[in-house]
């Protein structure tokens, strides 16, 4: 009762912890001798309105072993945790149980697979901080010291979708644990990390490649210079939602990124940004309808068979409200077409079907052709042999921006004019030139036939 003023800065307390065995034991005795206190007055005017001694509660349930029974030496159900950390991490298995019906006070058995499969997803983090180092270093980025929210400056709308997506992750993040609900706060993390690295990363490759390499696809320094500052701003503010959850992966994150000797964990938590509502709405769109068509190119029935997306086709078609030029471009990139269709009138349009009135929403509807012609078949082999080559790359060793020598010799006639038609493409894409070699020989096959490879640095 002599710390009158250090009680009334810390009560009530903001929250209090313990598996749930504790209901109707700690929790219950801290509550009933906190009130009856207050109710004496043994608070003094600070007690008057609190007769709670916690304002949030966060209650634990009880870790099962790996066949479901409560954890037991005796029964030797699980696997010692400082093995379960050395082999997948302790930001692996700590995610894992902030993440589980554990912090709902639920039981839950641990399963070493499970702590594997958080640690596989957490690798996409580091999967898109190398890429990032790798093309850095070839370039020469560097981050000038100042993390600032880049949104209002950029114009490409994969840039904006993705720090809109961010700053909606960290504003979830932040309003569930606000009530402290633990593991709400931590389920669209995964899901940011996939459309990170499977979306963001994935189509903006060509970006990164140096245009002076003369790579197709290459974009001007400006683009370049905003998919920089945008991944590495993604990346470092992922620290900062990731420090009360992977703590050791939060910090080795961001010093790395940042250069600061200090702590992660004495930065103050970051507010989220604007979000562009329109960007995410039409990449969201755009991302469904190529799932769609995705899924009707391998679609089988008694009169089309499955096509890998490698082909080339002709052209997929769809309804609704028109996509801008730029995620239709989109479109016909991930569905490997040559042409985007946009259908004004779909009842118009499918007069000719027999469609079932009500079955067809126009917002996600999407045709797609399967018919091959031999130019669109020979673009597709040409297509798997920049595949091998570039695998032969991986293969001999070569840095990203080596340049090569590129030998490739089949006696397939169909594939032969394959290569003979699409050798500037090919060049392009695997940064060769054609030419004799002997060095790094492989053989493979392409459609049945086969292609030998050989391929040299060019000094």
């Amino acid at each position: 009762f002599e710390n009158q003023a250090k009680l009334e800065q810390n009560y009530p307390v903001d929250f209090i912890v313990e598996y749930i065995g504790q209901v109707r034991a700690w929790f219950y005795y801290v509550h009933a001798v906190n009130a009856a206190l207050a109710e004496i007055g043994a608070f003094g005017e600070v007690g008057v309105q609190h007769k709670n001694a916690y304002s949030n509660v966060i209650t634990t349930g009880v870790v099962a072993g790996n066949d479901g029974r409560k954890m037991s030496k005796s029964l030797g159900n699980f696997t010692d945790p400082n093995e379960l950390m050395d082999k997948f991490s302790a930001d692996s298995l700590r995610f894992l149980l902030l993440s589980s019906p554990l912090l709902n006070g639920e039981d839950f058995a641990l399963h070493d697979k499970d702590v594997g499969d958080v640690a596989r997803k957490l690798s996409m983090i580091w999967n898109m901080y190398d890429f990032f180092t790798m093309y850095a270093e070839v370039d020469g980025w560097e981050f000038n010291g100042e993390l600032k929210d880049p949104l209002g400056e950029l114009t490409n709308p994969l840039d904006i979708w993705i720090v809109s997506r961010l700053h909606q992750l960290v504003a979830e993040v932040e309003r569930h644990m606000d009530t402290y609900n633990i593991p709400d706060a931590l389920s669209p993390i995964l899901p940011f990390l996939d459309d990170a690295s499977n979306w963001y990363v994935r189509r903006s490759r060509r970006r990164f490649w140096r245009s002076s390499k003369g790579a197709a696809g290459a974009e001007d320094d400006g683009d370049k210079n905003d998919a920089y500052r945008t991944l590495h701003y993604v990346l470092v503010r992922l620290s900062y939602i990731l420090a009360p959850f992977t703590p050791f992966l939060a910090e080795e994150l961001y010093h790395n990124l940042t250069g600061d000797d200090e702590s992660i964990h004495l930065k103050d938590w970051l507010p989220a940004g604007a979000v562009n509502e329109q960007v995410l709405a039409d990449m969201s769109r755009t991302r469904e309808l190529i799932n769609n068509g995705l899924s009707l190119r391998m679609k089988q029935d008694e009169h089309q068979t499955s096509i890998k997306v490698r082909q080339p086709l002709q052209f997929a078609a769809y309804a609704g409200v028109k996509l801008a030029e730029y995620y239709e471009q989109i479109m016909a990139e991930e569905l490997n077409v040559k042409e985007i269709r946009w259908i004004e009138n779909l009842d118009e349009y499918l007069a000719d079907y027999e469609v079932t009135e009500g079955t067809i929403k126009p917002e996600n509807w999407i045709e797609i052709s399967k018919q091959l012609t031999p130019e669109l078949k020979r673009e597709g082999l040409m297509r798997e042999v920049i595949r091998h080559v570039q695998s032969a790359r991986k293969k001999a060793g070569l840095q990203v921006d080596d340049r090569i020598m590129l030998q490739l010799t089949t006696n397939d006639e169909q594939l032969h004019q394959a290569i003979d038609e699409h050798a500037e493409v090919i060049a392009a894409e695997t940064l060769a030139v054609f030419g004799e070699v002997h060095d790094n020989q492989s053989t493979v096959t392409v459609e049945g036939a086969e292609l030998e490879i050989a391929l040299a640095v060019v000094k």
